[in-house]
């Protein structure tokens, strides 16, 4: 158990979504930490409706849906909820989930998860998927954003699944150059900053000129929540010092804790 006091007197930067920050600043704030929130992406609901009514129109074809975030979770169910007053128009849908964040935002609607891989990547839900032996000429719809990589829709169709894509929400990168967060991270540093994206890895790349630190800031350890956001920093040139054992906040506060202890 991680004790109360363990971050006492640290600061530490958060990187999330404004709207998906405070979950994890809440819980470092109650470690002791110092939070700075440096919303790097913002996260939009973005739905093509003439594309919408077609899936929800044809929703109980399907046999899997396959969400790979809790932001599609919230923003599909939402439009679903506009359309529909009854849960029992999703038909026999599956569902299959990419890790324990998107799987606990389903079950939140009291739907039962029947795929979720141990590794919380696109490649290893396809694996998962694919060995269920349920693919063959299955209809598949795949709730996407705008930054999905096209490895998971390939992987099933290579198995012979039907697939249909429907992004229902837009990542994009903030402007931090005239945030007061921002002025402070550059002039005091922190001990740590946290990356739970690829896409705010990418932002923060994109903003170095609004991030610098002043020469007597503070250098953070820069922690991963997985294996697609160090791949990102790897291959951006970003020293990563620790990376969460499982992509979880719970892995990713465990793992900046034990790095910071030592």
């Amino acid at each position: 158990m991680i004790s109360p006091t363990a971050l006492n007197g640290r600061r530490i930067a958060v990187t999330r979504a404004r709207e998906q920050a405070s979950e994890l600043s809440t819980r470092l704030a109650g470690l002791g930490a110092e939070v700075i929130e440096l919303p790097l992406i913002t996260v939009r609901k973005s739905i093509d409706l003439d594309l919408l009514h077609e899936v929800l129109s044809e929703l109980g074809s399907y046999d899997w849906i396959v969400l790979t975030s809790a932001n599609g979770v919230r923003y599909f169910l939402e439009e679903f909820y506009r359309v529909f007053d009854d849960i029992r128009s999703l038909g026999l849908l599956r569902f299959a989930a990419v890790g324990d964040a998107t799987a606990q935002a389903i079950r939140a609607y009291h739907l039962k998860v029947e795929c979720q891989p141990k590794g919380a990547t696109a490649e290893a839900l396809a694996d998962d998927l694919i060995a269920t032996g349920s693919l063959d000429s299955a209809k598949v719809l795949v709730i996407t954003g705008n930054l999905n990589r096209e490895v998971l829709v390939t992987k099933l169709e290579e198995a012979r699944a039907i697939v249909d894509r429907l992004q229902v929400y837009a990542t994009e990168k903030t402007d931090l150059s005239q945030e007061p967060a921002a002025a402070d991270f550059r002039s005091r540093g922190a001990d740590a900053i946290l990356f739970a994206s690829s896409s705010a890895v990418q932002s923060f790349v994109d903003q170095a000129a609004a991030l610098t630190l002043a020469k007597d800031a503070k250098r953070p350890l820069a922690g991963s929540i997985g294996p697609q956001t160090s791949e990102t920093m790897k291959q951006c040139g970003m020293p990563i010092d620790f990376i969460a054992k499982t992509p979880s906040l719970d892995a990713l506060i465990e793992a900046l804790v034990k790095k910071l202890g030592k």
